[in-house]
């Protein structure tokens, strides 16, 4: 066994301990924080975690203390070594352990000589795809390893079919028609997408390609809409913001279907299944409900497989 897959995310939380660490990791990402002067960054994120830490500390805490994301992707990992028997299949993450020197090292170990790497992000961006992709074969340079990657996956037909059953599961045997769906994604900056992120262009894409599934599969929807959540800052971020988009709607009941993400995290946890849900309960919203993420699920399983099998 020679080769390894190595899945890639932004990490999360093992443990409210690790939350400063999550956030000091992420702010001073250069891609995340795109200003040239390393000093500017650092003092810019000193002050975005000190005004987080706490919050984020206690948003963690209702949610059992640590990110679920680290139990999805080592269920993931588990069944995705049955179907790559000759590969290795691990994990790293960005901002929380396991780091990519520490991978790299167990690679080392273990002689592996071709690399696969997979972000777990759908959509490409440079806050996400191309900093993870950059951290871990920096790390991997000196062993000059055999190295392919995967950029984007949004047009992957198993998952969007997946994503659609999803959305299934939360409309169980009610009226599609009773209801608007709203595709959620992870906001950015404006800043950074009129640099040419290619973000919020696949969000769009990616949302065409799943109506096309609705229909075939003939579930209507009164509309269908997208939106962005997670926004931070007094900076201009990608409109509409998610808030926004639900006290526009008089239809009060409502579908969220969290697009750019792959793994149940805090995002969707938290800030949309409590958060926002507080927001639509204020708002009158008769039904709010979340659809799940793709998670360890056997289709999503078999999409990565074809996704790798086919680069």
């Amino acid at each position: 066994m020679n080769k390894a897959l190595v899945l890639l995310n932004m990490g999360g939380p093992n443990s409210l301990d690790e939350v400063e660490v999550f956030l000091k990791n992420m702010f001073n990402d250069k891609n995340i924080i795109t200003v040239k002067s390393d000093l500017l960054r650092s003092l810019i994120s000193f002050m975005i975690v000190t005004a987080r830490k706490k919050e984020a500390r206690s948003n963690y805490a209702k949610i059992g203390g640590k990110s679920p994301i680290v139990g999805y992707i080592k269920q993931l990992i588990e069944k995705l070594q049955l179907e790559f028997k000759d590969t290795y299949v691990t994990y790293a993450m960005r901002y929380t352990p396991p780091f990519a020197q520490d991978v790299v090292e167990e690679l080392k170990q273990k002689g592996i000589t071709e690399v696969t790497l997979l972000p777990l992000y759908p959509q490409y961006s440079t806050t996400t795809t191309k900093s993870s992709l950059e951290d871990f074969k920096e790390a991997l340079e000196p062993l000059h390893v055999k190295t392919l990657q995967v950029d984007r996956f949004y047009e992957n037909r198993l998952y969007n079919e997946l994503l659609v059953e999803r959305i299934e599961e939360q409309l169980k045997n009610k009226n599609s028609q009773e209801f608007e769906l709203i595709f959620s994604a992870h906001s950015l900056p404006q800043s950074i997408v009129d640099k040419g992120d290619a973000y919020q262009k696949e969000i769009l894409l990616h949302v065409e390609l799943l109506k096309n599934i609705l229909k075939e599969k003939n579930i209507l929807f009164k509309d269908i809409h997208v939106a962005y959540q997670s926004k931070l800052g007094p900076v201009k971020w990608l409109d509409p913001s998610l808030e926004d988009k639900l006290k526009s709607l008089t239809c009060k009941q409502i579908i969220i279907s969290p697009i750019s993400f792959t793994l149940d995290n805090s995002e969707t946890e938290f800030e949309l299944s409590m958060e926002y849900k507080e927001v639509a309960d204020e708002l009158g919203f008769e039904k709010y409900l979340v659809a799940k993420c793709p998670n360890d699920s056997d289709k999503f399983v078999q999409a990565i497989t074809q996704i790798v099998t086919d680069i």
